[in-house]
């Protein structure tokens, strides 16, 4: 078996999913190019790439510097696939965080199908499924966070994560009123994404301590190691950090040795595929540490994050990210949540989702195939 075809469609988004302070003034789409690889059996691995303020940028790094790597290889060799990837990332090319990831993603959605397995069966089942937690977006308003989270506790989700907008003085008061409205019976978590110091971390995770609160995440950038490792030292709480560390699982591993977190991050988009992911979430058992996996902000591509999640030990919860209709683009349908906040992984052999081609014609900036 071996790839044949190599496509993408560069697909528009209709609106940004971020506020001006995070866009930083400009424009930031945040599109997403989907991509195909076909073997020359037939099979077809699909993925869908982030790209973030340029669509075009993604699109061309995966022809210029992925596609000549990947056609005619058979898609078993993923391994090798990865590391070859991240020599040229290394030595020539630099790649967007989210780049390579899909690729790998394609390559085991391929061999999964060939398999006749689902994905998560594919890699070595532990479950097949998870409690979800809402993940919102940052909002203007406390008010706008309190009936976020009531809205999904009604609809039986037993957890919340906030992204409270700062200053920390402000983020303390989101938290407070969260817990008050929403009863002791619900998790939360905070992910400020935020540059706090080193003393308005230890006193918002204080606070989260005496709130009940299940985790702080991100309350420095992630290179902050010695922040880290002494909010770590001092506090209670865990500190889930690493979402957008560089580097893979090396990158990771220097969080580890230096105690700066107590719950890893990963994802397929943004670590480097299923196989980047993998390595990180074992990594982090071998430590006692849980690898709690982070949205890849495409319900296509979380889908491939539950399977992951389903076939490792260490993952608490699926990340949820809401409303979901800005994340559902360009996949048909909706997760699959019931009624109790529990999410199932699919039973159809490889993903086991399923794009809307029509959508994507519709919307469809550029389209380019490269083939042997």
């Amino acid at each position: 078996m071996k790839i044949q075809k190599f496509e993408t469609w560069w697909v528009k988004r209709e609106r940004c999913l971020f506020d001006e302070k995070r866009r930083g003034g400009a424009a930031m789409d945040w599109d997403v190019v989907v991509l195909k690889l076909t073997c020359d059996n037939g099979i077809e691995g699909i993925a869908t790439c982030l790209a973030a303020r340029s669509g075009a940028v993604t699109e061309n790094y995966l022809h210029d510097s992925i596609a000549p790597v990947v056609l005619g290889r058979d898609p078993h060799d993923r391994e090798k696939i990865w590391q070859e990837l991240w020599n040229i990332d290394r030595h020539l090319t630099f790649f967007p965080v989210y780049l390579p990831g899909p690729v790998d993603v394609a390559l085991w959605d391929i061999c999964a199908k060939e398999a006749g397995l689902p994905l998560y069966q594919y890699l070595g089942a532990y479950r097949d499924h998870l409690p979800v937690y809402a993940s919102g977006l940052f909002h203007e308003k406390t008010e706008d966070y309190i009936n976020e989270a009531l809205y999904y506790k009604n609809m039986g989700i037993r957890a919340y994560k906030a992204h409270p907008p700062g200053p920390w003085t402000l983020d303390m008061e989101i938290h407070g009123r969260l817990r008050e409205a929403v009863g002791d019976d619900m998790v939360l978590m905070s992910d400020p994404v935020a540059e706090y110091t080193l003393d308005q971390a230890i006193a918002v995770g204080r606070q989260l301590e005496k709130l009940g609160y299940r985790w702080l995440e991100e309350p420095f950038r992630d290179f902050e190691l010695y922040k880290y490792t002494e909010l770590c030292r001092t506090l209670d709480i865990p500190i889930a950090a690493t979402e957008t560390t560089r580097g893979c699982h090396w990158g990771v591993a220097q969080v580890i040795a230096q105690r700066a977190a107590d719950i890893v991050r990963a994802d397929v988009s943004w670590k480097d595929g299923i196989t980047g992911t993998l390595k990180i979430a074992h990594m982090a058992e071998g430590f006692g540490l849980n690898c709690e996996i982070h949205t890849t902000t495409m319900n296509y591509m979380d889908l491939v994050n539950l399977h992951v999640s389903c076939a490792i030990r260490n993952c608490e919860y699926y990340e949820y990210f809401v409303p979901e209709d800005d994340f559902q683009f360009p996949m048909k349908g909706k997760l699959p949540i019931d009624e109790n906040g529990i999410i199932t992984v699919p039973k159809t052999p490889g993903i086991g989702g399923e794009l809307d081609w029509e959508l994507i014609a519709r919307n469809c900036c550029s389209y380019r195939t490269a083939e042997i």
